[in-house]
């Protein structure tokens, strides 16, 4: 056996022994309403989910500590040993060697951007003391402050504007000694060596274009002719690009989404639609959505100033600091064809936009309307709707689907007092 093959075996069984887990802390308000329907580290960036990211770099699959509403969805394994890692830290080599190396009982924290006070990253903890924890939310963060460059999501508009760096991350860590499949001659490549292509993926007559950043189609995804594509860019597994679409990096299509039309920098997490011709800018979309043929977003306000947007944890206004910012669409939620969005508009989980004009920038969850006024979604209507759409994709909505839908109507009931 090699050397390098030696410490690489002795890595993996470290880690394999080690039971890690994924917690929410009070970032998750922050990134809501991506994190009503799932822990943070299941959101993507880049490639893959931050989930994704840490199974990749400790070998072993993990678990999460999340809202006690989504736990039966997202269970939490807890073992006699344990190393908790905050789930809106996106993980690199140095940043995993320095957790392996925590003692039990260790603790290991980060600044706050702000210089005031700093936020748990990773704490190796037993489990009858991790047992006793209620949450991890203001969780006291005295410990060992980490001089690591953290990549670390803290807003919503944090998954778009980061999403460059994130693509390229994972592009290097999911081709790293791999053969892309052959591509066609049909297809224009440009800088080819940072084109992949999985097996089962079909890409004909169209242009890609990898300058400036990284294309990687997934397993048995499909771009069809004459799309034009600029990197970085990722097709998730199963997904389509339709014909003629126009795509700008650094843009994320999740599984098993269909995409056309104009796209730049945005982040669709997975099983969604925009099918249709229509621009989607600077924005992030959750999975089960619908766009309507022709949906615009606006991404650049007239007078050029920065964007604020509603935010969930504060129930209020907030300044981005970004001068582009679309459309922050939850899970479930879906629009009529000619739909037009405002610069930074929120929608929340399982709305139904529809009619003229721009809706509010604020659209809370289990909405039905548009400009000219909204009434709440009927839950059992809603209900509906999402099973016949994971009986599409040939998933169950079962039980655990049906108690979180009904948890975020009623928790959300305060937001539509029209």
């Amino acid at each position: 056996m090699k050397a390098n093959d030696y410490f690489r075996d002795v890595n993996h069984t470290l880690f394999a022994q080690m039971n890690y887990i994924l917690f929410d802390d009070e970032t998750r308000l922050s990134l809501l309403p991506f994190t009503f329907t799932r822990p943070v580290a299941e959101i993507r960036i880049g490639i893959l989910t931050i989930k994704e990211k840490w199974e990749r770099f400790l070998k072993t699959n993990v678990s999460f500590f999340t809202e006690e509403f989504l736990a039966t969805k997202f269970p939490l394994n807890i073992e006699k040993d344990n190393t908790l890692i905050n789930g809106s830290v996106i993980p690199d080599a140095a940043l995993v060697k320095e957790i392996s190396r925590l003692k039990k009982g260790e603790k290991i924290t980060i600044k706050n951007p702000s210089g005031e006070g700093a936020f748990l990253l990773a704490w190796r903890i037993a489990g009858d003391e991790l047992k006793a924890l209620k949450s991890l939310h203001n969780t006291d963060a005295e410990g060992a402050v980490t001089n690591a460059a953290i990549f670390k999501i803290t807003n919503t508009w944090d998954i778009f504007s980061m999403n460059d760096k994130a693509l390229k991350q994972d592009f290097e860590l999911i081709t790293k000694g791999k053969k892309s499949k052959r591509i066609s001659k049909t297809n224009r490549l440009i800088n080819e060596d940072d084109i992949f292509i999985e097996e089962g993926a079909k890409v004909e007559c169209s242009t890609l274009n990898a300058t400036e950043g990284p294309i990687y189609i997934g397993k048995n995804a499909e771009v069809m002719e004459d799309v034009c594509i600029r990197g970085p860019f990722s097709l998730g597994e199963g997904a389509v690009v339709r014909m003629g679409a126009k795509i700008y990096g650094a843009t994320t299509i999740g599984p098993h989404c269909r995409v056309g039309g104009e796209v730049h920098n945005s982040v669709l997490i997975g099983y969604s639609n925009k099918a249709h011709d229509g621009f989607l800018g600077d924005s992030v979309i959750g999975e089960w959505c619908n766009l309507g043929a022709d949906t615009n977003n606006s991404n650049l306000k007239n007078n050029y100033s920065q964007i604020r947007i509603w935010s969930f944890r504060d129930e209020a206004y907030i300044n981005t600091g970004l001068q582009f910012c679309g459309l922050m669409m939850g899970d479930h939620s879906k629009c009529s064809i000619n739909t037009m969005f405002n610069t930074g508009t929120m929608v929340g989980i399982s709305a139904n936009i529809f009619g003229t004009g721009f809706p509010p920038k604020i659209v809370p969850s289990f909405s039905w309307g548009g400009s000219e006024g909204f009434k709440t979604y009927r839950l059992q209507e809603a209900t509906e709707v999402a099973q016949r759409v994971f009986e599409r994709r040939k998933k169950p909505f079962d039980e655990t689907e049906q108690k979180i839908m009904k948890y975020l109507f009623d928790m959300s009931t305060k937001y539509r007092a029209w």
